[in-house]
């Protein structure tokens, strides 16, 4: 089989910071081969110019339009050129990175790791980075659905120009983002500067790497300032039944995808030795079965939602009557 080619999103709004992040990547002493899409909402682009230093990096601009609605199909398009001109040997490249313009949702663009065929055969989403830019974050969270959804997305969130904020803003600024995106990392990017290793080769959007989520420091969600994204997590001691579960999210996805940004867990299933663990994308969903449960280890099911408006107590309700013998499903 042959090995698939990690993709990282980078993402962020307008001024975050991305093209420092990005030039800071492909100055970096990893060894990696990075190929690099380029996104600009205008019609030219001077980014091409900043980033290309005497390098072999493949840089792709993809301009005039928003990567995530209306040159979807170039991306798709160039993905497609890419392996080609790689498997032709024309061109070497081990990594791929896709810089979205500032107004661009990421989600669209992490769908197409799902749904197009042509692409997930060889290409695996590895992450999203999301660049948050902390001098004005608050204004841009509040202002922006957009930034909303960026952090909704993100695997990593790198907290740029902290230098410029308050201890007391950074904290109420984190804060915000771990309402509103539970499972994403936070920490601080100084003009790029952030260790490869915390970036690169994360394989935070691979079912396979799902271990083990982190809901605890989450706290309390606490005041939400009217963006409407957040997170929750929901546990489940007791066994569930699989084939309720799916058919259960999948009425869900139907209902609600449009609302959910990112959903993944792990699932503690009656008469299976392993985890099932499983993620998707709005209503993109993908599962498979994980490692094995330890002897000594403590059986329980852990899911993260991320999305705007979520129906959180239907999806409670709905997945505790997956229980194996439910109280609730035997009264109904």
């Amino acid at each position: 089989m042959t090995e698939l080619i990690p993709v990282t999103i980078i993402t962020g709004f307008l001024g975050s910071g991305k093209t420092t992040l990005l030039k800071r990547i492909l100055q970096g002493d990893h060894g990696v081969r990075i190929a690099v899409i380029e996104n600009e909402f205008a019609a030219e682009s001077i980014d091409h110019g900043l980033l290309v230093q005497d390098s072999d990096e493949q840089i792709v601009e993809m301009n005039n339009g928003c990567i995530c609605c209306s040159v979807r199909g170039d991306l798709i398009r160039i993905l497609g050129e890419l392996h080609a001109k790689r498997a032709a040997g024309t061109i070497a490249f081990d990594h791929v990175i896709i810089e979205t313009t500032g107004l661009a949702a990421p989600g669209p663009v992490a769908q197409t790791f799902f749904a197009e065929p042509s692409i997930s055969e060889f290409y695996m989403l590895d992450a999203i980075l999301t660049v948050v830019d902390a001098r004005h974050a608050q204004q841009q969270l509040t202002a922006h659905r957009e930034a909303q959804e960026q952090v909704g997305f993100a695997d990593r969130i790198l907290l740029s120009k902290t230098d410029l904020v308050s201890k007391d803003a950074l904290a109420a600024l984190r804060q915000r983002l771990v309402a509103m995106n539970g499972r994403a990392s936070i920490q601080k990017v100084s003009f790029g500067n952030v260790p490869l290793r915390d970036i690169l080769n994360i394989r935070s959007f691979n079912l396979n790497a799902i271990v083990e989520l982190e809901p605890d420091f989450l706290g309390e969600l606490g005041h939400r300032h009217g963006d409407g994204v957040q997170s929750f997590v929901y546990h489940q001691a007791q066994a569930l039944d699989l084939l309720q579960v799916e058919n259960f999210l999948d009425a869900v996805v139907q209902l609600f995808g449009s609302q959910l940004m990112r959903y993944k867990g792990i699932l503690y299933v009656a008469e299976l030795p392993c985890r099932a663990v499983f993620q998707g994308v709005h209503m993109l969903m993908g599962s498979e079965l994980g490692a094995a449960w330890r002897d000594d280890e403590t059986r329980a099911s852990k899911i993260i939602f991320i999305g705007r408006d979520l129906p959180q107590e239907m999806l409670i309700r709905g997945l505790d009557r997956c229980v194996v013998d439910s109280p609730a499903k035997v009264a109904a």
